[in-house]
């Protein structure tokens, strides 16, 4: 039988820029995902071991960085299968990479500074590696792809370059690199992104929840296997909280926005919908909920005492700052702002005094109860049109 000459393309199809029309998010996917759960666990120590304003910028720093790392891979594999190949090899090394990079957080700006760049320049050069043959049929991408090698070498090498600074300086530059290496898609356009919108948005929401487990985590960890009738009234509030974090989120929102996704036209203004309320504005949802978790995790560990004020923002701000983000998540998608939800931010932001006044039970009873409220009217407002959004096929099948 003669031989056949295959195609590159036929040989390694999977590593084409296909789109996964009709996939979900796969195991390998949620495998990753475990890696960076114990990355945001690690941004959590950080800052519970300096529980001040300098650790709470320096976690929320590591965090930002890790992010944009993680969101890489969310894009990228909206475009190749990971689980097909040679990526998953390549994916489970960058998992290693990630791994290391999660163990050095606590001392990502002191003694372990170089080896958190390295391993962070490691992941993200993988991410860019797979990224580059994915595009190789698609001139379009590889022109993306292209401009965000340099944003990430710009980023990686300013990361490099503050592992031999401290201080100010230091902290100055990782502000500059996580600056530059984010606004890259800004500057070198949006047209030639690929993304599944379903499995896009299935992706970022699955991060959600991660985020929230990272908090139910904090509460296991704040009771230091004892119990008390305060631990234990601050353990149910802490998950009551965590619920309400993820209500407010995954009963419309998340729904809406993943439909809005998906009927945006292909191209442009469909890859900077999903750059926008996705890869920007899930940040500060994602660092809200892990300030959460350093919150309660004080909050388990003192609950008769008040909260130090940068634990009391943590806690306070870290829920303003999830709600601030659901704002600007609905006012990227539909150009309405949620007044409810922006007044009751700023009014946690107010309280953030009060809270290092108050017992820290108490502090996170009033967060619980305000929720609460705001979840019971958003309900009761939104009546019928809450159950046609989420029951669209039920309402469909009665009309016909």
């Amino acid at each position: 039988m003669p031989a056949v000459a295959l195609t590159a393309e036929e040989r390694s199809p999977r590593l084409r820029a296909v789109l996964r029309e009709g996939e979900r998010v796969t195991p390998l996917e949620l495998f990753f995902d475990l890696v960076f759960v114990l990355a945001i666990t690690q941004c959590t120590a950080l800052m519970s071991h300096h529980p001040t304003w300098e650790g709470l910028v320096q976690g929320i720093l590591v965090l930002g960085v890790l992010w944009w790392s993680w969101t890489g891979y969310a894009w990228l594999t909206s475009v190749v299968d990971p689980e097909e190949g040679a990526v998953r090899i390549v994916i489970f090394a960058a998992m290693a990479a990630l791994l290391i990079a999660g163990i050095c957080v606590p001392a990502a700006f002191g003694n372990l500074a170089l080896e958190f760049a390295l391993a962070y320049g490691v992941v993200r050069t993988m991410h860019i590696a797979l990224f580059w043959i994915a595009s190789r049929d698609d001139e379009g991408l590889r022109r993306s792809v292209a401009g965000l090698a340099i944003s990430t070498a710009i980023g990686v090498g300013l990361l490099l370059a503050a592992s031999a600074l401290d201080g100010v300086v230091q902290a100055g530059m990782w502000v500059l690199a996580l600056a530059l290496d984010m606004g890259g898609p800004y500057l070198f356009g949006s047209e030639g992104w690929k993304l599944v919108p379903g499995h896009f948005a299935e992706r970022h929401g699955l991060i959600i929840i991660i985020a929230l487990g990272e908090s139910v985590v904090a509460i296991g960890v704040g009771a230091e296997v004892h119990l008390t009738a305060g631990i234990a009234a601050a353990a149910v509030l802490g998950i009551a909280l965590a619920a309400e974090l993820w209500w407010i989120y995954f009963d419309i929102v998340a729904i809406v926005s993943a439909r809005r996704l998906a009927r945006a036209p292909e191209g442009k203004e469909r890859n900077e919908l999903a750059r926008d309320s996705y890869s920007f504005i899930h940040f500060p949802m994602v660092a809200g909920i892990v300030l959460v978790a350093l919150g309660l995790k004080e909050t388990l560990q003192h609950v008769d005492d008040h909260l130090a004020t940068p634990i009391s923002f943590a806690l306070l701000g870290g829920v303003a700052f999830y709600l601030l983000g659901l704002v600007a998540f609905r006012y990227r998608h539909i150009h309405t702002i949620s007044r409810r939800r922006l007044g009751l931010a700023i009014l946690l932001l107010a309280l953030v005094p009060v809270g290092h006044v108050l017992p820290a039970l108490a502090t996170v009873a009033i967060v619980t109860a305000l929720l609460a409220v705001l979840i019971a009217y958003e309900t009761r407002m939104y009546g019928e049109g809450r159950d046609r959004v989420r029951h669209p096929l039920e309402d469909a099948a009665q009309a016909g």
